[in-house]
């Protein structure tokens, strides 16, 4: 369990730096909040198709999948710097180059997310306290990427910066291949396994539509991920630039946000066996959410915005614990690849759009209207989703586990 949280803090706090050094990048060499846009898009865009396709391979081998491509990330990102610095690097090269990184992130990703159940089995964890732990883990890269990017940025450039991301990628996967036995996720195979590709995907489609709150987390998600994207890739980088606070504040937004999700996320880890889930999530999604956008819209001083940043940030420690243990225990480990990559690539649909529709809305209408605009679309969505039926599944399943399907006895799969 050790060795695969270290792991994801050390890959995801490189995704994290280069989320601030590519956008400063685009925007300091081409002015262009549409251009911004565009290169978020070509990043996520690959991220997501990718993560959706690759479940059923995940499920067959999570460790290899997860450290080469932590390799090939490092190698991606190695390449933009190396180009940039022979003078090589138009505007198609480096999209080129930002989709391969995203093509890989979202398999590797999902390798880690899908190895947390028999990672916290052999750690004698009970299974919320480790999707805490995991909420912990992202939070953690939340704070120290966008530290790490901002300050680099400011002192050294966007490029230094990419090499901080390559490195933590490489460092990722030797984690990966050092601390994690060899046969890490392997105990979940099911007999069906020598089934062909199509036929596993299949399965996973079948098991999702079966499950309304699991379509409905998607679903709401979605949503706010597309506006969360649109947050981070272009309105955020646009007002650092435009407020004259410059890329050291937005990487003091984002760390203070992510330090303070920390404690939140240690928290829920501690407490969450207790907690009444529903509640807690819509309240911690309504404080989280909307003030960001509408405190950026505002002439308030920095330490104002800050404050906002770090509230919010608290109550967002509590969303992914429990969106973590809600899949964990609804999902048969079998499935666990394909399912989470159907459901977190329908939550993450969005998000390729987020920052090229960002950028065309800025360009259109200007900073501050987008900012309203989206905070109060934010606000709604969250709102109106909480009246649906089916979130009332989200308490009953609390604290049982995930369900078992029958398996042959030498996969040691366990509930």
């Amino acid at each position: 369990m050790a060795g695969l949280l270290a792991a994801l803090t050390v890959s995801l706090t490189g995704t994290r730096v280069s989320a601030i050094a590519l956008p400063w990048f685009v925007l300091e060499t081409t002015g262009s909040a549409a251009q911004t846009g565009l290169v978020a898009f070509a990043e996520m865009a690959p991220y997501v198709l990718a993560k959706a396709l690759t479940g059923p391979m995940v499920d067959r081998g999570p460790r290899r999948i997860s450290w080469v491509t932590d390799v090939v990330s490092a190698c991606g990102a190695g390449a933009v710097v190396l180009l940039h610095g022979l003078g090589l690097l138009p505007l198609g090269a480096l999209i080129v180059l930002v989709a391969m990184i995203g093509a890989v992130r979202g398999p590797g990703d999902l390798a880690k997310e899908v190895m947390i159940p028999e990672a916290a089995e052999r750690g004698r964890l009970p299974l919320e306290r480790a999707a805490g732990l995991m909420g912990v883990t992202e939070r953690l890269a939340q704070t120290a990427g966008p530290a790490v990017g901002g300050a680099v940025v400011a002192l050294a450039g966007a490029m230094t910066s990419l090499v901080v991301s390559a490195v933590c990628f490489a460092l990722g996967s030797m984690v990966v291949a050092w601390a994690l036995p060899r046969g890490m996720g392997h105990r979940a195979r099911a007999p069906e396994e020598k089934e062909g590709y199509w036929r596993r995907f299949g399965q996973g489609v079948t098991f999702l539509r079966g499950e309304p709150l699991l379509l409905a987390v998607a679903v709401m998600v979605g949503i706010t991920n597309l506006l969360d994207a649109a947050f981070s890739q272009v309105l955020a980088p646009v007002w650092a630039m435009e407020s004259g606070h410059g890329p050291a504040a937005l990487g003091l937004n984002s760390a203070v946000m992510g330090l303070t999700a920390v404690c939140g996320s240690l928290v829920a880890a501690a407490v969450a066996h207790r907690m009444r889930r529903r509640p807690v999530f819509f309240l911690a999604f309504l404080i989280a959410g909307p003030p960001r956008f509408l405190i950026l819209a505002t002439d308030l001083p920095l330490w104002a915005i800050v404050t906002v940043f770090a509230v919010g940030g608290f109550a967002s420690g509590f969303v992914n614990p429990i969106l973590g243990a809600i899949s964990y225990e609804r999902v048969p480990r079998p499935l666990l690849g394909r399912v989470n990559a159907l459901q977190t690539s329908l939550a993450w649909a969005g998000i390729p759009l987020g920052g090229l529709l960002g950028g065309v809305a800025i360009a259109a209408a200007g900073l501050v209207p987008v900012l309203l605009a989206c905070g109060s679309t934010y606000g709604f969505t969250t709102g109106l989703t909480s009246l649906r039926p089916e979130w009332r599944e989200m308490d009953r399943l609390c604290g049982h586990g995930p369900p078992v399907l029958p398996v042959e006895e030498d996969a040691g799969a366990t509930g």
